[in-house]
C-alpha cells in the first residue's frame, strides 16, 4: 500500500492541541520551541493555555499549524514511519508539506508563516473581509451566485473542499449577497465563517505582492517528496515555480477535491493527516469514499498509522 500524508490549514487549530501527543513524544513541544525561539514568543504556552482568540489570530495561527504538522513528522520519523509516496496540504498546509519534504527549512517557515499571516490581515482590515460556506450546491451554481452577486465588488469560490462544500469570499456585503442568492439557486445552507481574512480571493492580491519578497530572500530546495500545489494540482521540481505557486495561492482557490482525487489516481489508498483536528479526514471521506484516512495527532493515531504503513511493507 501506499500512502500520503496531507497537512491542515486555518481552522484546524484548537487550544490544547497535540497534548496527549505530547505527552508520549517530548519531540512535540521541543518543536514548538525551536518556533518559539525564532517568533519571540511561547507558541507553546499560547497553543496549550491559550486564549484561543490570540491563537485565531492569523498570523499567530500560521506558526501553530506549521509547528503542529512538523511535530507530527518528526514522531512519525522518528518511530520508523515509512515515506509517503505524495504529499500536499490545504491552503498554509503547504508550506508545512514543503518543509517535510526539504524543500524549506523549518525556521524559514516559522517566519514565512507569521508574515504571510501578517501581510494577509493588513490587505483586508478587519470587518471588510468575509468567508462564507455554501452546503449543498454544485461548483458552478456558487460561481454563478458570486458573479450574481459581485457588482463591482469582490466575491468567488475559493476552497473547493468536497463535493456540496464550497467557501467564497470577498468583501463582506458582495459575500452576502452571494450568499443570499446561492440559497435562491437552491444552496441547503450558506454560513458566514467566523474568520478574520478572506483568504484566497483577489483582496489578497497586495499580501502576495509582499509574501514574493519574503520567498526570494528564503533558500528552497528540489523537494525530495513530490507535494501537489493547490494552484494547478500540479507536483513541481523546479524551485522558482514553487516560489511562484506559493505567492499565487494567496489569491486562487484551494482545489482540494481535485488534490484528493489525484492522489487516488496514484492506487493511493491511504492518507495520513497530520496536523491538529479531523477537518481533512470529515472532507476526505466526502471525496473519494474508498480512501481511509488517519489522523495522526493522538498516540493511538499514530500507532494506528504506524502499523498500517508496516502490515503494508511487510
Amino acid at each position: 500500500m501506499k500512502h500520503a500524508f496531507v497537512f491542515p490549514g486555518q481552522g484546524s487549530q484548537a487550544v490544547g492541541m497535540l497534548a496527549e501527543l505530547a505527552s508520549v513524544y517530548p519531540i512535540v513541544q521541543q518543536t514548538f520551541e525551536e518556533a518559539s525561539e525564532v517568533l519571540k514568543y511561547d507558541l507553546w504556552q499560547l497553543s496549550q493555555n491559550g486564549a484561543a482568540e490570540e491563537l485565531n489570530q492569523t498570523a499567530k495561527t500560521q506558526p501553530a499549524l506549521l509547528a503542529s504538522g512538523i511535530a507530527i513528522w518528526r514522531v512519525w520519523e522518528s518511530q520508523g514511519g515509512s515515506k509517503p509516496s505524495v504529499m500536499a496540504g490545504h491552503s498554509f498546509g503547504e508550506y508545512t508539506a514543503l518543509v517535510c519534504a526539504e524543500t524549506l527549512s523549518y525556521a524559514d517557515t516559522v517566519l514565512l508563516a507569521q508574515y504571510r499571516g501578517q501581510f494577509m490581515q493588513q490587505a483586508v482590515p478587519q470587518g471588510v473581509g468575509a468567508m462564507a460556506a455554501i452546503i449543498g450546491l454544485a461548483d458552478d451554481k456558487v460561481v454563478e451566485a458570486c458573479q450574481q452577486a459581485a457588482e463591482n465588488e469582490v466575491v468567488s469560490a475559493v476552497n473547493f473542499n468536497s463535493p456540496g462544500q464550497v467557501v467564497i469570499a470577498g468583501n463582506k456585503a458582495a459575500v452576502e449577497r452571494a450568499a443570499e442568492a446561492a440559497k435562491t439557486l437552491g444552496a441547503k445552507k450558506a454560513m458566514l465563517l467566523d474568520v478574520s481574512v478572506p483568504s484566497h480571493c483577489d483582496l489578497m492580491k497586495p499580501a502576495a505582492e509582499n509574501m514574493a519578497e519574503k520567498l526570494q530572500a528564503v533558500t528552497m530546495n528540489t523537494p525530495q517528496i513530490p507535494v501537489i500545489h493547490n494552484v494547478d494540482v500540479n507536483t513541481k521540481t523546479d524551485t522558482a515555480q514553487i516560489q511562484q505557486a506559493l505567492v499565487e495561492q494567496l489569491y486562487n482557490p484551494v482545489r482540494w477535491v481535485e488534490t484528493v482525487q489525484k492522489i487516488a489516481e496514484q492506487d493511493i489508498t491511504t492518507l495520513f493527516s497530520a496536523g491538529p483536528g479531523k477537518v481533512l479526514a470529515g472532507l476526505n471521506k466526502r471525496i473519494v469514499k474508498s480512501m481511509n484516512t488517519v489522523v495522526l495527532d493522538t498516540p493511538a493515531g499514530m500507532d494506528k498509522a504506524l502499523a498500517l504503513a508496516a502490515e503494508n511493507e511487510a
